[in-house]
Formats: structure tokens, sequence, C-alpha cells
């Protein structure tokens, strides 16, 4: 038996439990299916095959689910960070115990390649380790002397929060959020995406069986305009973490301004890695292939601007042809696939949309573009290089969000830095350059939340991680997450010695 078959008689067994009942809700420590609710089906984009039913989860759904937050909120801050240190490593040694079913499960619902997904539950673990071991000193602030006062400050949990989570990577940017706002007494409310659901009620379970306290961890199924508006809306939900699109961005945005509530967006790119005539040309090809065209291009940190300098570019452009040529199409469980279907048909027709486009605008088409009808139903795409683009053509200043590079000639570092800059976007941005003053000018001038030289996307979990401009708003990573999670008291202390202004004696 092959490993892509091995793989896939796990996949039926795995997903059976989610085709043969309806996936519901997670709410106060109980899987809950409403009677009588609204269903959809979630397809799987190997080949458009059912994965299950799931509920359309409803404005009293959610609202049973945020007043669970909010009742288990006021145990959940009193509990001391050392015991919540002790429930989330806990909580991430049950998620590898279920490795393999999540990264199988992951690969089927949004077609992300078993390569990359065998990952997820690491990285998941991960976080919920980093961020367990930082709880028991997450309300430690500062103190600040003076001649007669000494001030401290210390921090406190916000509040239940609601956290809406993508279809691209949805198991590893759920922990991502979720761990921060728990190890900070934080109480949540989950709506995934309603592509990509089943990780989502994964990780739910593991809350269960990892013995966190009922209604710390709700989970809600549903689409954006019933589920997410109602969450965003809902009084008891203090913060808003979302990883999204901009629009998104901008519509939770007045959704909650009612209720004034913390916002804190991780939105959309059209990031620019930059390869000057002096760069180490092997690791930078390696990079710029690695940054697009993993993860199906389904990455808001995807480099999907190629700014190559003129003096190297016939040369990169060759070699870069060559590999996206090279590129392994395939089903998401078969180990040798580097590039996996794109997550749902509507996001299919969105991406294939560009290829005439790209013609439109005048662009080279100089490899894919075509749909992998060889590869049966599913949303295989023929990894796809525009090249002879211009900064202005909509390939180069819209999110395409799939596995598609639009390279762009420059002559100087002026000109970079100008075309890197000419985009309403800046999430990340990369330079690969052996010039260590380069380096340091373009730190300061390249207008982005992140940028890494001379490496592809490395993550540092204390970092901070997040956009500027329309990709975002606040950080995440090490005390950052907490900034958000946490409000900040000051107590100020008076030493006895100094003079308080009388008026009226």
């Amino acid at each position: 038996m092959s490993e892509l078959d091995s793989n896939l008689a796990k996949a039926g067994k795995y997903l059976q439990a989610f085709q043969e009942k309806t996936t519901g809700h997670f709410i106060n420590g109980e899987l809950v299916t409403p009677a009588g609710a609204e269903t959809y089906t979630n397809t799987t984009p190997t080949d458009q095959s059912s994965l299950g039913e799931v509920v359309k989860g409803t404005e009293t759904d959610v609202n049973r689910a945020c007043e669970a937050a909010e009742s288990a909120f006021a145990d959940w801050r009193d509990m001391s960070g050392t015991d919540r240190k002790k429930l989330l490593h806990h909580f991430a040694d049950k998620i590898v115990d279920r490795a393999e079913e999540i990264a199988i499960v992951e690969s089927m619902d949004c077609g992300q390649p078993i390569r990359f997904m065998k990952q997820a539950a690491v990285r998941g673990a991960a976080n919920f380790r980093y961020f367990a071991d930082k709880a028991p000193e997450a309300q430690n602030g500062l103190a600040l002397h003076q001649d007669e006062h000494t001030n401290y400050t210390m921090r406190t949990p916000i509040g239940p929060v609601g956290i809406i989570t993508p279809w691209n990577t949805p198991f590893m940017l759920s922990t991502w959020k979720i761990a921060p706002a728990l190890a900070s007494g934080c109480t949540i409310v989950h709506k995934p995406a309603e592509l990509t659901p089943l990780s989502a009620m994964l990780l739910a379970e593991i809350a269960s069986d990892a013995g966190l306290p009922d209604g710390v961890w709700n989970t809600v199924n549903g689409f954006g305009e019933v589920a997410g508006k109602a969450l965003t809306e809902h009084p008891a939900i203090k913060a808003v973490a979302l990883v999204g699109e901009t629009a998104t961005g901008s519509h939770i945005m007045r959704q909650g301004a009612d209720t004034l509530k913390r916002m804190h967006f991780e939105l959309g790119g059209k990031n620019p890695v930059i390869v000057f005539d002096d760069a180490d040309f092997d690791k930078a090809l390696d990079a710029v292939v690695f940054m697009i065209y993993s993860l199906n291009g389904q990455r808001c940190t995807s480099s999907s601007r190629l700014l190559i300098q003129s003096g190297i570019k016939d040369k990169f452009i060759a070699a870069l042809e060559q590999r996206v040529k090279n590129l392994r199409v395939g089903h998401p469980l078969d180990p040798s696939t580097e590039v996996g279907p794109l997550v749902h048909t509507g996001h299919f027709e969105k991406v294939m949309s560009y290829m005439d486009i790209a013609k439109q605008d005048g662009a080279t088409t100089l490899v894919g573009g075509d749909r992998r009808s060889d590869l049966g139903a599913g949303n295989y795409l023929q990894p796809t290089l525009f090249t002879e683009a211009n900064n202005q053509m909509r390939i180069a200043r819209e999110e395409i969000f799939g596995p598609v590079l639009t390279a762009i000639e420059f002559d100087t570092e002026a000109e970079a830095v100008q075309m890197a800059n000419d985009t309403e976007y800046g999430l990340s941005a990369y330079v690969w350059t052996e010039n260590s003053g380069r380096t340091m000018r373009l730190a300061r001038e390249l207008e982005t939340g992140m940028l890494w030289i001379n490496s592809e996307n490395n993550r540092n979990l204390p970092s901070p991680f997040g956009g500027i401009k329309m990709s975002g708003i606040g950080r995440d990573g090490g005390d950052y997450s907490f900034d958000f999670y946490m409000e900040t008291k000051n107590v100020c202390v008076a030493h006895g010695t100094h003079n308080v202004p009388v008026l009226g004696r």
C-alpha cells in the first residue's frame, strides 16, 4: 500500500464521525446540535465530495456561547497563572496525542499538503506551551519610582473575547490566537471559517478532554453574516481578534463600534520580496519559490510580488521558471505533493479570474495559468508565474491568495523601495542582499509590519507579528499578545512624605 493509500484509509476513519452526524457547536462544555438547525454541506477541495453537514450558527447560538463565556470568566480569571499553565501544557500534550488525526483532517478540509500539515499539531502545541509558560507572569507590569510616590502597573484579563479565524491554515492560526487569550485569563468564543470547520471541532474536543472548565472555551460554527455579526456585536464580548480579509476587518470594526470593543486584525497583504543583484542567488531562489508556492499560496505573508533587479533579472527568471514548472501538484495526502487544491470552488474561480486579468493588463504568463483537469474534480491549479509586469497592474496590486507570483523589474534601490511601498497593504516584506548598509536603510524605509532579510518567513514566538496600513491593527506574539487580551492598571502609592494641596480649610 502506498503512503497516499494509507493516508486515504486513515482519512476515512478520522472523517467518519463528521460524515455520519451533523457538526454542531461546543458551548459550555458540551457538543450542541440545536434541534431543527439549518445546515450546510462542507466539501473537500480534493474532489468536491461531502465531509458532512455543519450547523449554521444563529444569533441564539452565539448568545448562549457568549453567556457561557461570561459566566465562566470570573473563575478562570481568578485561577492562578501557575494552574492555568498546568492546564495549557496538558492541552498541548493532548494536541500531540492527536497529531496525525489533526494533520489528515486539516489536509482534507482545506487542501493543504500533508507535508506542511504534519507540522500543524507540533506548531499548535508549541503555541500553547509558549503561552502556558508565560501565564504566571501575564499580570506583571512595571515599577515606576518617584521621590514621593511609587507607581506600579498590573494587568488584568479584559474578559470574554471573540476569536474569528480563517480557512487557510485554520488549526495553527486558531491556536496562535486562543493560547494567549486563555493564558491571560480570558474566556473565548471561537468562530472558525465556515469553509474549514473540522479542526476547530477537534480543538473543542481537546479542550474538553484536557479538563478546561465549562464555558472557558466555546465554539460556534456558521457564517460571518449571522454568527460572526452576532459575536462581534455581543455586549459580553470585550475584544475581537480576527485573521481574515481586509474587507471583513472593516465590517467587524463597524459592528463592534457601539460596544467599543478592542480590535486586533491580521488582514490581507500584497507582500514584496526584493532581490538585488548581489543576493545569494540560490538561497534567494529557494526562498522566493517557498514563500509563494508553499501552503498553496494561501498564506497572508506570502511574497506574491517579486521585485527583481535588472542585473540578474534574466538569469533569475529563467531559474525561477524551471522551478515553478517542476512543482508537484496533487492530492494533499500524497507526501510528494507540494501544491494541493485551493480551498473552495468559489475561491478557485476567483484565483482563475486573474489569468484573464493578467492578459488584459499586458503581462506574460510564463508558467501555468491553467486548471489541472487531469487531477479530477478538485480545485487544482497549475502554479503560475507572471512576468513583464508593472506595479500598476491588478495582478501586482490585488491579493490573489493562490500559487501565483508576479515578477516586476527594477533598476535602483530607490525604485525598489518606491515599488514596495506603493500598495495599500503593509503586512510583510523580504529583502535579499549582501549589502549590510542597504539592509539598515531598507529596514527604516520599507512600510511594513514585518521584514525578513536574507530569510524566508521565520517565526519567533516572542516577536511581534502584524501589519500596518490596510493589513491590520495590533500585534501578536510574546508580551504583545497580553497587551491586547489584558487591561493595564496603574496603582500610585504615596510614601507619606508629600504635602496634599489644601482648599477651603
